[in-house]
């Protein structure tokens, strides 16, 4: 019945459930930064992305299935593509995006005529409870949208082994996305299709003739905002070595204006990472990057820190992208030298990372730009500006 409604009807109900996240707004806020540590400027934000993703599948919802799509045909001979729903989805959405995430993974099987069950992460279910609340509110049906809260291994696992779910979707670790892979593998039924986004190695390049004043700002937002826990935030920058020490500087320089702390004060510039566990395991890679790496800046934190799971903001100079073994998620940057010929070597590294999420680019030459997005193998590549929060 649902796929039956039509792209039109559909996307109606996606609009209004936007109208009602926005007529909550205050209430997300809320919940953002007492369940998911966000400062207030990132609440705003996420709730900001979350009905932009209601909007745009409501657009899609129009685009692709208010009717039939022509095809080309011999003389006297019409045919057409019908898109339909193909079941239920499972929609497994990660901890840093508990909003907008969440919401995106269950709009795109909604507009498509599908029925979706939302697990939300372990750390943040009131988020999405309060978010398929509007849905329900704004009149998609309850059999349509569920949310499964849960832990991943119990409530995920259950999900995606399950025979009759027709499709998942999930953004979250590449390591989960490959149990996820191997279980879809391994279960009866029809092959389904697995849309994933996992984590990556981000990377920013800075030549000789970037802006100073415009690669410290772009920096300092792309690793630190929302405690460098973005999906796209900056973990590695590499700078070219003509102008690698005043550039560094100026960046070291900026960290220290950062306020840790509260994100309920609308002071705090970096708030907490997610939980006790995220807090050990970059505690840890600090510890070792203190014994391998050139330390260039790490905050104090402050006394009120004690109580929460804070990390410091903190940039080491490392010899190569290689020395890194593993996404670090959380308020640390990286920092590689190269040489003003080995911009070819760069892209290589990082191509080779096997990940390929997001690219920044600071440079003032056209043709760095074309030679840089003609190599690397990324999803987003960003030119003089931060890698974070595409509008």
């Amino acid at each position: 019945a649902w796929d039956a409604l039509g792209g039109e009807k559909r996307a109606r109900l996606l609009d209004r459930a936007a109208d009602l996240f926005e007529e909550h707004r205050e209430e997300l806020f809320s919940l953002c930064i007492r369940e998911g540590g966000k400062t207030l400027p990132d609440a705003v934000l996420e709730v900001r992305e979350a009905v932009d993703f209601l909007r745009f599948y409501a657009s899609e919802a129009r685009r692709q299935f208010a009717r039939p799509l022509p095809l080309p045909g011999p003389t006297g001979e019409r045919n057409e593509l019908r898109l339909h729903g193909r079941g239920v989805f499972a929609s497994i959405s990660p901890w840093n995006f508990p909003l907008a995430i969440f919401t995106g993974l269950l709009a795109a099987p909604l507009a498509a005529g599908n029925a979706a069950i939302g697990k939300p992460a372990g750390q943040t279910p009131l988020i999405g409870a309060l978010a398929v609340d509007l849905m329900h509110r704004a009149g998609i049906p309850t059999d349509i949208v569920q949310l499964a809260p849960g832990s991943g291994r119990v409530v995920g696992g259950t999900l995606t082994a399950h025979p009759l779910i027709a499709g998942v979707v999930f953004t979250g670790s590449t390591e989960t996305a490959r149990m996820i892979n191997r279980t879809l593998a391994e279960r009866d039924g029809p092959i389904i299709p697995f849309i994933a986004e996992t984590g990556g190695q981000n990377a920013m390049i800075v030549d000789s003739s970037a802006l100073p004043e415009q690669v410290t700002r772009d920096v300092i937002s792309s690793a630190f905002q929302s405690a460098g826990q973005r999906c796209s935030a900056l973990r590695v920058l590499f700078v070219q070595d003509d102008v690698a020490d005043g550039m560094i500087a100026m960046i070291a320089g900026a960290m220290q204006a950062l306020k840790v702390g509260d994100p309920r004060d609308l002071a705090t510039d970096v708030g907490p990472v997610i939980d006790d566990d995220a807090k050990r395991a970059l505690d840890e890679h600090l510890d070792e990057l203190e014994k391998d790496a050139r330390r260039i800046a790490r905050l104090e934190l402050p006394p009120e820190t004690g109580h929460g799971s804070f990390v410091a903001p903190a940039m080491y100079e490392i010899n190569a992208l290689s020395d890194l073994n593993r996404e670090n998620f959380g308020p640390i940057l990286h920092v590689v030298r190269f040489a003003a010929d080995g911009l070819g070597k760069v892209v290589e590294a990082i191509n080779a990372t096997g990940y390929g999420l997001t690219l920044g680019l600071q440079s003032r030459i056209d043709t760095v730009r074309d030679f840089v997005e003609q190599r690397a193998r990324v999803g987003n590549f960003y030119v003089n500006r931060n890698q974070i929060g595409a509008v």
